[in-house]
């Protein structure tokens, strides 16, 4: 059984920073890559960053330039680094362990003045 715990979600201006943390517990054995998605308010859930063990990423076009994705292996964490965020960008953000059936509860963004 795997449990992915994320934190770092809230409430923040237009053009502010946030950093969500997503940390793995349980039998994960080797993880092989991990990725955030977010699911908007009437939309369908979108992949927004994914990072492999070996630190390649790849982003959405909407947030390329704005978002990081990092992988700390050793504590089985992953982190999604947001700068100037935008409207468009509130969300409940999910992280995913890739390839398996595992995603965190979800951690509510949400970027308004």
């Amino acid at each position: 059984q795997v449990q992915l715990v994320e934190s770092g979600g809230g409430l923040v201006q237009p053009g502010g920073s946030l950093r969500l943390s997503c940390e793995a517990f349980g039998s994960i054995g080797s993880i092989h890559a991990m990725a955030w998605y977010r699911q908007a308010p009437g939309k369908q859930r979108e992949l927004v960053a994914g990072i492999s063990r070996d630190g390649s990423t790849n982003y959405v076009d909407s947030v390329k330039g704005r978002f990081t994705i990092s992988i700390d292996n050793a504590k089985n964490t992953v982190y999604l680094q947001m700068y100037s965020l935008k409207a468009e960008d509130t969300a409940v953000y999910y992280c995913h362990l890739w390839g398996t059936a595992y995603w965190g509860q979800g951690t509510q963004v949400t970027v308004s003045s």
